[in-house]
């Protein structure tokens, strides 16, 4: 049987695999929403050329959603696309700047749907599938450090 954490992982990937891929090979259809978030890019040191910054985008949910469907690295991928998630949300989802109510609710469902996933992926990078986290990891470690040096200091000492 599957485990359902990869179950859960490979259906929350398949929209940034598709998606990034739709974004590589056509990114012209996204470059009028792009500039809406090229003062973003610019504070992060990024290309501000709208369809460089779909492609980038493309290839960072592409590459994400790949390692995320197959486990590799799954806390990191799911940060990564979180934060691919965010400016993709700000640039092609303005509800707030649109009139007509039909098209402003949805523009609205489409960016709570994109903060439901980003829910996913926050619980995917949180997940620690029944290991123990890199924190407690680290502190075990720094605790069995402290533990051998007093160990040592009192044997030298006394």
């Amino acid at each position: 049987m599957m485990n359902p954490r990869t179950i859960a992982r490979t259906l929350l990937a398949g929209v940034f695999i598709i998606g990034g891929w739709e974004l590589i090979q056509r990114p012209a259809s996204k470059t009028e929403p792009a500039k809406e978030v090229r003062p973003m890019s610019r504070k992060l040191g990024l290309t501000t050329d709208p369809e460089q910054m779909v492609m980038l985008n493309g290839a960072v949910q592409l590459g994400g959603g790949i390692l995320l469907m197959a486990g590799w690295m799954p806390r990191l991928a799911a940060l990564v696309l979180g934060a691919s998630l965010v400016p993709t949300t700000i640039a092609s989802h303005r509800f707030w700047e649109i009139s007509d109510p039909e098209q402003r609710r949805m523009q609205m469902m489409h960016a709570f749907k994109n903060a439901s996933i980003l829910g996913g992926l926050v619980m995917t990078a949180l997940d620690h599938g029944g290991r123990p986290s890199v924190f407690w990891i680290t502190r075990k470690a720094a605790e069995r450090a402290g533990d051998v040096m007093s160990e040592t200091v009192e044997r030298v000492a006394g």
